[in-house]
């Protein structure tokens, strides 16, 4: 990098930790710094959008939209509605109660083990999801100086602890407000620069029409198979279930809207949220689609990922079969360009060329992936964009992108060690130490926060193992939303169903859908669906098997 992006990226990392320390330096008690203070609609709508906004959505959407095209856009489409019902239905919920977390209505709805219960799910996979987010910013750091991942991941999650622990929930959402605006600059910025760089007279309507030739621009997918992970029925059914069980029952969004002002500043945030969400992420996407349509003009790398490249080639055997693939990438690239050419000029026959050639460069770099996927390398699919970005990217905008990726990292971190650490104290240090001060509560807060950026440090070493990490992180928490929502709904819709039968329910049906992940080739938004109706379906019979077992052992009256 050139000295123009080291001064862009500090400034603007530095700046943002720096603004969360001073603006929330005079928290100084427990329910400060676990529910925040009022705060605005567009505070709200801004911190659960950059909550969300990992930079795992920076870095591997666009490499998703460039080995797959626009279909991943429909995981989001259920979204919007999800927004409305929980604007409307659950947030008044959680306002009239003023509880600190999500967990605390399930024990006066049930009993404390089922609150217990969902607490751990969530520690369990929003600890796990930390350390996704933090191996993110790990391989830009990675890429661009050299460094281990054990070196990023402490540098990454040492940032993040340090503002969070200063300040609670209001260090995040402040901070927060200012990352989304340098998400969204930045990646409009990077669309506008690709749309520039194409060659003269292909221009958007150009790059739309290259792309459709190529498969890429097909958004929605209508068929009824479950096997396909991303159709417009898992989108609006999977997704609306997803939606429902992230905004509605996980601490690290719920956390977000507690904080508002009034009941109508945290709806109205959700509702912003509902409008800007599905077009940011069309727009992440489409910036994956202009890297392919670039590609079209100008031959793309063998691997992406060319530190695991390197590495690879230290093996002479290894290196002659990678020359081989890209001397037939070479040919498969001229052909494909000539077609292209054609069809812009007007050959519609082309399309059919170039859809084949197409085809014969994802099995080449297929295998040339086998040939060097090694634990403790980042996927080639995860490098698509920030290769693109170190090559292409003039001075200056290297740098802001970069910034972009940490300032997700830093914003997604923050929010889930935040949500973490309110947990573990509202949910187990208050009812293990019930008559702890004020001052023992904040302190508590504080070390649980510090522990889960140890957790997630940690996991972080194992992300390198996943092939794409946008889906690695959307899969893992298919596998618990689905209970978790099943156990909510079963408490504000089913008032017959007590405690036992809720907690049973949602064991089993967790149990259920680790198995549908381990055996079946289920689409993982299905996982959401499936968790939630047998969650909902076992509360139910297992409510009346209790009542008639119950009923069966009291002795009939006698005349």
């Amino acid at each position: 990098m050139r000295p123009v992006d080291w001064a862009v990226l500090c400034a603007t990392v530095l700046a943002i930790v720096l603004w969360g320390v001073w603006k929330t330096r005079r928290v100084a008690t427990a329910d400060a710094y676990l529910r925040g203070e009022g705060e605005r609609f567009w505070t709200i709508g801004l911190s659960i959008m950059a909550t969300q906004a990992s930079a795992i959505t920076f870095l591997s959407t666009p490499g998703q939209a460039y080995e797959d095209g626009l279909g991943f856009i429909q995981f989001y489409f259920g979204l919007p509605i999800a927004m409305v019902l929980l604007a409307w239905w659950v947030v008044p919920i959680y306002r009239r109660l003023r509880v600190y977390t999500a967990y605390e209505y399930l024990e006066g709805r049930f009993d404390r083990k089922t609150r217990t219960l969902t607490a751990l799910i969530f520690l369990v996979s929003r600890g796990l999801a930390a350390g996704m987010s933090l191996y993110a910013p790990a391989l830009v750091l990675t890429a661009v100086l050299g460094w281990p991942l054990q070196i990023t991941n402490l540098a990454m999650g040492a940032l993040a602890v340090l503002y969070t622990v200063s300040g609670g929930t209001r260090a995040v959402s402040v901070t927060q407000s200012w990352q989304m605006g340098i998400m969204l600059s930045g990646m409009l910025a990077a669309f506008l620069f690709v749309l520039h760089a194409l060659p003269d007279g292909v221009g958007l309507v150009g790059m739309v029409k290259v792309a459709g030739a190529l498969g890429k621009m097909q958004g929605v997918d209508a068929s009824l198979r479950l096997d396909t992970r991303y159709t417009l029925w898992s989108g609006l059914i999977g997704g609306l279930f997803v939606a429902l069980a992230y905004f509605g029952t996980d601490q690290s969004q719920v956390q977000r809207y507690l904080g508002g002002a009034s009941l109508r500043e945290s709806r109205t945030g959700l509702l912003f949220n509902a409008l800007i969400k599905v077009p940011m992420q069309f727009l992440v996407l489409m910036v994956g689609i202009a890297v392919v349509v670039f590609h079209q003009f100008e031959r793309p790398p063998l691997l992406w990922n060319g530190v695991a490249e390197a590495q690879a080639r230290r093996v002479p055997e290894v290196a002659t079969k990678l020359d081989a693939l890209d001397a037939r990438l070479s040919r498969i690239f001229a052909e494909k360009h000539a077609a292209v050419q054609r069809m812009l000029g007007g050959d519609a026959a082309a399309k059919t060329v170039i859809r084949a050639r197409e085809d014969d460069e994802r099995a080449v770099r297929h295998d040339a992936r086998a040939l060097v996927r090694a634990p403790g390398q980042a996927s080639d699919a995860d490098s698509i964009f920030l290769s693109f970005v170190l090559r292409h990217f003039p001075p200056g905008l290297v740098g802001l992108l970069l910034a972009v990726i940490i300032c997700a990292a830093l914003s997604a971190t923050a929010s889930a060690l935040n949500a973490l650490g309110a947990t573990s104290v509202v949910d187990f240090y208050r009812m293990w130490r019930p008559d702890s001060t004020d001052a023992e509560r904040l302190r508590a807060a504080r070390l649980c926060t510090i522990g889960w950026g140890v957790v997630a440090m940690s996991f972080a070493a194992f992300a390198s193992l996943l092939d794409n990490l946008i889906q690695a992180v959307n899969i893992l928490g298919s596998i618990f939303y689905g209970p978790m929502l099943g156990v909510f709904l079963t408490g504000w819709l089913l008032p017959r169903v007590r405690g036992t039968a809720a907690f049973c329910a949602t064991l089993l049906a967790q149990a259920c859908v680790v198995a549908l992940w381990l055996g079946t080739g289920i689409g993982y938004l299905w996982y959401n669906v499936a968790g939630c109706a047998l969650v909902v379906g076992l509360a139910l019979v297992l409510q009346a098997v209790l009542e008639y077992w119950g009923a069966s052992r009291v002795p009939s009256s006698t005349a």
